[in-house]
């Protein structure tokens, strides 16, 4: 059972009192709201000295492969001389190396070349996925973490960790600060404990089924608090913490106990440990209660971890709830040549599944492979068509799977070990057949996450699942089954961390910078093109209208092997949206070709054509004689809500180097994604009603400097059509800070930087 309460609630005697409740009168809210833990770690980290706008300075950051050479090259523009802080390069997204030659292993090189010169951390390809390192080195109670990745999550053992894209981590680099208002705080109330069978995956997926349609906790902190923590080890919590991104909250933080202190003890940082734990009558702005002896082995279906179901209800209810699922999936694909069926998948009454993989900071986790290994010992996979690969989470885990015999159970079934890599969950590892489903122990399951191209006429899905129902599906050869149907014994083997694999592979040069080491840069690393400061005025082609509900990241610019080329602006803004808006690209870039020619000191406008924007906008009273080298032309994305999903600040940045000036949206997913267009001097617009322009228009945004430096409420703009129709319009920008106004009129983070010197 989930509850989620319709107002706030205090916490006394261990108790959650809702505010509307005879025993909460008189109690102050505005104090009470000081006493949780998230505030207190707040408070510690805030430099601004106001804890209703906050300016946050981390402990320490994390970045993959796909993310840190564009923010080194990024602060490197900015006027980069040594790491700050303990900076983490992590080597678990392009560690294929299968896509464009040498440029993957070419990153890796320039990884561990500014490790060294700035004084940063290095961890190898297969050694760890990013956030299982961090767990295991650098989390903290108390703490808190950046990371350039969405799931940047260490919550169950006391350190606040916030995903963002790669213009915060800059910033942070830049020894800028992190701003944000003080976030309002949701209590997650654990009671009861699981039933066996029923592992950490369930427990999220049930959570976010409840939470995120509504943006129940959306841009808020999740407090876990109750007394069924006791009943959950630390890697189970852990497993449920890293899929709060899911939700869209900010930030996670749960309290603190004995069996923490023992895990960070075991990872030789006891003294990283301290006790948390809410005071006595804090105020929270809503509750999650969730009674874990309720909970069922849960399935996601495509194309949203948010689409929960029990997997008992879903075998009950194949025919109907897989129907739905297709049509649904249809609408999201939005692509009529591509066929997207579930229901061929029902064999006998039951669904058979093609692939099960357990892998990432999710599902490779020592105790989720030990009890898959428990429920596979000494049983086969079968021959036919499924198979089973698991992804140790780091080489520490996999060498005491190893030492336990976990191993040798699963591979003796039929099942394929490899060593840590994220691939799996975005696309770059073990990508189904065309039609297939895939059964994954990973966080998402958007559409094409599993690496198949509708451009090309392919199409495969993925369900999320937890690892104990993804190995009994295996043990009954791909027929969909939960754990809980299995009486099996759970060993539990006890771990020991082999501390030495990282000690004799991991290069470690915090606070030891060489500086007059060179940075060793492969052919396809490229610096960022330059980027002009934002005009007086602006004339935008729609050169991608999307209606969806939701739009990811991942639509935004394909995850896969497309990140190959992540350390070229230049390459990957080429497949932006290609996935989704194939045109875009060539759209924008025609619009673009008028700003360059701007930017040259030729006026791009013939203002006799009626093709030409000008030519109507001379048309609109009190621009008749408009300054036309004062208005910038390039193009923008609308969007209903865009960018839920990862962090990766190229959803942005391949917008902003094709010529795009702004989105336009009813809300944003995230507001990591929004920070990004921010940081990109690109514009996040609001517009409260629905659009007057379609794909092909343009919208034209006078005086729009002077509306963001001067803080107006409401920006005036017009859209314009082919036949000259000429619509008024209001836009909004939602909340800015005054750094993120100075970053957009400069025109990117790092123009800002520059002339912040």
């Amino acid at each position: 059972m989930i509850e989620l309460y319709k107002g706030g609630a205090y916490y006394t005697a261990g108790k959650l009192v809702p505010e509307e409740s005879p025993q909460a009168a008189g109690l102050q809210k505005e104090e009470a709201r000081k006493k949780t833990m998230a505030y207190g770690i707040l408070k510690a980290h805030n430099t601004s000295g106001n804890m209703e706008n906050l300016k946050i300075r981390f402990d320490a950051m994390a970045s993959h492969d796909i993310t840190y050479v564009g923010i080194i090259q990024t602060a490197r523009a900015s006027g980069l001389e040594r790491f700050p802080l303990p900076y983490v390069l992590t080597n678990c997204h392009n560690s294929l190396c299968a896509v464009g030659g040498t440029i993957n292993e070419d990153d890796h090189v320039f990884g561990l070349s500014a490790a060294k010169k700035y004084g940063g951390i290095f961890v190898p390809p297969h050694q760890a996925v990013i956030h299982q390192y961090m767990r295991e080195m650098m989390s903290g109670c108390g703490r808190m973490i950046l990371g350039s990745d969405s799931h940047t999550r260490y919550g169950a053992l006391g350190t606040m960790a916030i995903g963002e894209g790669g213009g915060e981590l800059v910033k942070q680099l830049l020894q800028k600060t992190y701003d944000i208002a003080c976030p309002p705080v949701v209590a997650v109330y654990l009671t009861g404990k699981p039933q066996p069978g029923v592992g950490p995956m369930d427990v999220a997926l049930a959570i976010v089924g409840a939470v995120f349609k509504n943006g129940y906790v959306k841009n808020k902190v999740m407090e876990f608090i109750g007394d069924g923590i006791q009943n959950l080890n630390v890697e189970y919590r852990n497993g449920i913490d890293v899929m709060t991104t899911e939700t869209t909250c900010l930030s996670s933080i749960w309290s603190t106990d004995t069996q923490v202190r023992d895990w960070l003890a075991l990872h030789g940082r006891e003294e990283a440990y301290q006790e948390l734990n809410p005071q006595e009558g804090a105020y929270y702005d809503g509750v999650v209660y969730v009674d874990l002896s309720t909970i069922k082995p849960m399935i996601a279906l495509p194309f949203h971890p948010s689409n929960a179901y029990e997997i008992d209800t879903l075998n009950a209810n194949l025919e109907d709830i897989l129907a739905q699922v297709e049509k649904d999936g249809a609408k999201s694909l939005d692509n009529p040549a591509i066929t997207f069926s579930l229901r061929d998948k029902i064999h006998n009454n039951r669904l058979l599944v093609d692939q099960g993989v357990i892998a990432g900071c999710a599902g490779g986790t020592y105790d989720n492979l030990c009890d898959a290994a428990d429920i596979l010992n000494g049983h086969s996979i079968g021959v036919d068509e499924f198979a089973l690969s698991v992804y140790p989470s780091s080489q520490p885990v996999f060498l005491q799977l190893v030492e336990n015999g976990s191993i040798a159970k699963l591979m003796a079934a039929g099942a394929t070990v490899r060593t840590a890599f994220c691939g799996p969950c975005f696309g770059a590892g073990d990508v189904p057949a065309n039609g297939g489903l895939s059964i994954r122990h990973s966080t998402r399951n958007f559409p094409n996450r599993e690496g198949s191209k509708p451009g090309n006429g392919q199409i495969a899905s993925v369900a999320l699942m937890d690892a104990r129902s993804i190995a009994a599906t295996a043990l009954n050869h791909g027929v969909l089954t939960p754990a809980t149907d299995l009486d099996c014994t759970f060993t539990k083997p006890a771990y020991y961390f082999h501390k030495e694999v990282y000690d004799n592979r991991v290069y470690d040069g915090w606070n030891q910078p060489h500086e007059e080491l060179p940075l060793k840069f492969g052919p396809n690393i490229a610096d960022w093109p330059a980027m002009s400061p934002l005009t007086q005025h602006l004339v935008l082609d729609v050169a991608a209208f999307i209606t969806d509900p939701v739009t990811t990241t991942d639509e935004l610019i394909p995850s896969g092997e497309t990140s190959s080329y992540r350390s070229n602006p230049l390459k990957l803004a080429e497949f932006t949206l290609s996935r989704k808006a194939p045109d875009y690209v060539g759209n924008a870039k025609a619009s673009y070709a008028f700003e360059q020619k701007r930017l040259a000191g030729e006026n791009p406008y013939n203002a006799n054509d009626p093709q030409c924007p000008m030519h109507w906008i001379q048309k609109i009273p009190g621009f008749e004689g408009i300054d036309q080298m004062s208005v910038g032309t390039g193009s923008l994305v609308y969007a209903v809500k865009p960018g839920d999903g990862s962090a990766r600040e190229q959803a942005a940045s391949c917008q902003k180097v094709l010529g795009g000036w702004a989105n336009i949206a009813k809300e944003y997913a995230t507001k990591r994604y929004r920070s990004n267009l921010i940081n990109w001097g690109m514009l996040p617009f609001l517009l409260s009603q629905e659009p007057s322009f379609q794909k092909g228009d343009w919208v034209f945004i006078p005086n729009v400097r002077q509306a963001v430096s001067e803080k107006w409420e409401t920006i005036p703009a017009y859209a314009i059509n082919r036949q000259g129709e000429i619509q008024p319009m209001e836009l909004t920008l939602g909340s800015l800070t005054d750094d993120e106004r100075e970053i957009i009129l400069a025109g990117c983070l790092i123009n800002y930087n520059r002339d912040h010197k």
